[in-house]
C-alpha cells in the first residue's frame, strides 16, 4: 500500500484493552508493514491487527477507539497527543475503501452476478471440489491475515503470546532452523497457557506450548514438534471445512471469513487434540532438518497404541540415531529461550 510508506516510523502512545472484562494497558501503537501493532512498553507485542480490518467505534472523535473487524471487545485507544497516527489510521482505512466496491449500479451488478455463481457453486460445485480450489487460489497474505485472526481469537483464552526480549531472537533462530519443505520458515509464537504441544495456523504459523520449553532438557522436542505439525495438512484446509460451502464461497467472493468461523476454529485448535503426524513424512522431515527424531518420540504418549507405535518408529528409524549433524540450537540460546515467558 502506497500511502503506508510514509508513516513506516510513525509511534504513538494508546491503551489498549483485550476484552470487556480486562484491564487497560499502556500501551505503543506503531505502523508494520501490513499491520498495526500495539506493543507494551518494554516493546514486547501484544497483538497485530491486520491493516485491511481496523473498524473505528467513534469517528470523528478525540480519543478514539479502533478495534478489529467483527470484534468490537477488543479495543484500542489514542488520545489527543496521537493525533498524527490517528490521521495516518484513518488515511489507510480510506484508501482501502476506495478499493473497495462502490454503492450503486456496479455493487447491483457486481452483487447479482455473485449471487448467481454462489446458487450455481452450491448447486453444481461439490464442497470438496470448492475447498480444493479455494486452497489452490488463496494467496499467501490472505492466509497470514486469516492465521492472524485465528491467533487473535485465541489470545481470549490464552492470553497474549510470550515476548520476554531476550527470547525473542532465539526463537527467531529457531523458525530459520527449521524451514518447511519449501525452504520457507514458519513464524513460531509461544502461549502460555490454554495449549497442549503445537499447532499449525493458516500463514506459516506454529503456536508451541510454553511448557515444550520450560520442561524440557534441549530443544529437540519442541523441534519435533514443529516438524510434526508442519507435515500435516494445509491448515487452511480444516478452517474452510468449519466454514461450509457458503463460508468458503463467501471466501473467494470477499476476501474474509466470518468471525463466528474465526472464533470457532480457535476454539477447536485450543480443545480438539490433533491427528498424529504419519510415520514416513515425518521421518523425511526429521531427515531435512537434521533433527534426532528419538527425543519427539520418547515424549509421545505410552498410554495410546498410536502414540506408541509411531514413537517405536521413529526410534527405530532415525535418520540420526546418535547425534545429529548440527544443534537445532546452541545452549546459550536455549537457554534464553527458556526465559521467553518471563519465568
Amino acid at each position: 500500500m502506497t500511502a503506508l510508506d510514509q508513516y513506516q516510523r510513525l509511534e504513538s502512545p494508546g491503551l489498549w484493552r483485550l476484552a470487556p472484562d480486562a484491564q487497560r494497558r499502556e500501551v505503543v501503537v506503531s505502523l508494520g508493514e501490513a499491520t498495526l501493532v500495539i506493543s507494551d512498553l518494554s516493546d514486547r507485542a501484544l497483538a497485530h491487527w491486520s491493516l485491511a480490518a481496523v473498524a473505528r467505534a467513534n469517528p470523528g472523535e478525540v480519543p478514539a477507539l479502533f478495534h478489529p473487524d467483527g470484534d468490537p471487545d477488543e479495543v484500542l485507544e489514542i488520545g489527543p497527543d496521537g493525533i498524527e497516527m490517528i490521521e495516518a489510521i484513518e488515511k489507510l482505512r480510506a484508501a482501502i475503501r476506495r478499493r473497495r466496491p462502490r454503492k450503486g449500479r456496479v455493487r447491483l451488478v457486481v452483487g447479482s452476478l455473485t449471487a448467481l455463481a454462489v446458487a450455481a457453486a452450491a448447486v453444481f460445485w461439490a464442497p470438496e471440489a470448492l475447498i480444493r480450489h479455494a486452497l489452490n487460489v488463496v494467496p499467501p497474505a490472505q492466509r497470514g491475515v486469516i492465521g492472524e485472526a485465528i491467533l487473535t481469537r485465541m489470545q481470549r483464552i490464552t492470553g497474549a503470546p510470550c515476548t520476554e526480549i531476550a527470547g525473542l531472537p532465539a526463537l527467531a533462530r529457531l523458525a530459520d532452523r527449521l524451514p518447511g519443505a519449501d525452504g520457507q520458515s514458519p513464524r513460531l509464537v509461544v502461549l502460555s497457557q490454554g495449549l497442549t504441544g503445537a499447532r499449525q495456523l493458516p500463514g506459516r504459523i506454529v503456536i508451541v506450548d510454553r511448557l515444550l520449553i520450560e520442561e524440557e532438557e534441549g530443544p529437540d522436542v519442541l523441534a519435533g514438534h514443529i516438524l510434526g505439525v508442519a507435515t500435516q495438512p494445509d491448515p487452511l484446509d480444516a478452517v474452510l471445512r468449519a466454514a461450509g460451502t457458503f463460508g468458503t464461497l463467501r471466501l473467494l467472493t470477499t476476501g474474509a471469513l466470518t468471525d463466528a468461523v474465526l472464533l470457532r476454529q480457535a476454539q477447536t485448535l485450543l480443545t480438539d487434540t490433533p491427528p498424529l503426524p504419519q510415520a514416513p513424512a515425518l521421518l523425511a522431515a526429521f531427515q531435512r532438518a537434521e533433527v534426532r527424531a528419538t527425543p519427539y518420540a520418547r515424549s509421545l504418549s505410552e498410554d495410546e497404541v498410536a502414540s506408541a507405535t509411531l514413537a517405536d518408529t521413529l526410534i527405530r528409524r532415525d535418520p540420526w540415531p546418535e547425534l545429529a549433524p548440527r544443534a537445532v540450537l546452541s545452549d546459550a540460546d536455549w537457554v534464553r529461550l527458556q526465559g521467553i515467558c518471563g519465568g
